[in-house]
């Protein structure tokens, strides 16, 4: 049985088990860490004779019962590695000691805390493949100008490239959720290989400011950082309209922005 207060819903159907493996890279020798593992239902299909993988797991019920399984089935689960623990918690890049991909089904309500988290590591990470609430991948793939852009939006792809491959039903889950999902690749890097940010904790805390009355022009968002006439010079220096919003500019119009009003 899932729990409820961890945003357990397992990926029961085999079918769309099948068709997420379909869309994930098949290289041999590659480490893969696995984020929420549950009862191995995408770890046995991960788990490949010369492939690593690291299945975490945080409900340490769940975690015994596949350390369990994999300790008596070695042939099936092939140098799997189960590990309990909260994933915002560990250090992956250190659990897996070289590149690595990244598969998760993620409890929804942490979705963008565990990729915030996941983007410490963008050095070592190939690609994400994650499953995640539909409403929230369109968030991800979104574009300047459009309803769902947003931060989410803009952190994403600074630091990959997102794609929604798959949307699921609730009923490929059990117990089924109440909004339909989505299968989201990431590769990377993203827009921040080619904007050379220096400081990019820096750059996105000031994305964030930009956003963060979405109702309000740029020119009211940056008030707390730099004065009026100091934003109004660095909105024409970068050939934006005084009444821009956060929504209406690309990553390169922020980078530009951001250092302008360094």
């Amino acid at each position: 049985m899932a729990r409820q207060r961890l945003g357990q819903h397992f990926l029961a159907d085999s079918g769309w088990r099948q068709r997420i493996l379909q869309t994930l890279p098949r290289g041999q020798h590659e480490t893969w860490v696995e984020i929420g593992a549950g009862h191995g239902e995408m770890t046995r299909l991960l788990a490949t004779p010369g492939r690593r993988v690291i299945a975490v797991e945080t409900d340490d019920r769940l975690a015994r019962g596949l350390r369990d399984a994999t300790q008596k089935n070695p042939t099936e689960w092939p140098s799997v590695e189960v590990v309990h623990g909260d994933v915002l918690a560990l250090d992956l890049a250190q659990l897996a000691g070289s590149e690595f991909r990244v598969y998760g089904n993620l409890p929804y309500y942490i979705t963008s805390p565990i990729l915030m988290a996941l983007f410490r590591h963008s050095g070592q990470i190939r690609s994400i493949h994650i499953v995640i609430q539909l409403e929230v991948a369109a968030r991800i793939v979104a574009r300047p100008g459009g309803r769902d852009y947003g931060y989410l939006s803009a952190a994403c792809q600074f630091y990959t490239r997102p794609e929604i491959l798959l949307r699921l039903p609730p009923g490929a889950f059990r117990p089924p959720p109440k909004v339909a999902s989505a299968l989201v690749r990431m590769d990377l890097p993203g827009q921040r290989a080619k904007l050379a940010i220096e400081d990019e904790e820096r750059f996105l805390r000031f994305i964030g400011a930009c956003f963060g009355q979405k109702r309000k022009t740029l020119r009211n968002n940056l008030r707390p950082l730099a004065d009026a006439d100091q934003i109004a010079n660095a909105l024409a220096a970068c050939g934006l309209r005084s009444d821009a919003r956060a929504e209406q500019l690309s990553l390169a119009d922020f980078a530009k922005l951001f250092v302008m009003l360094q």
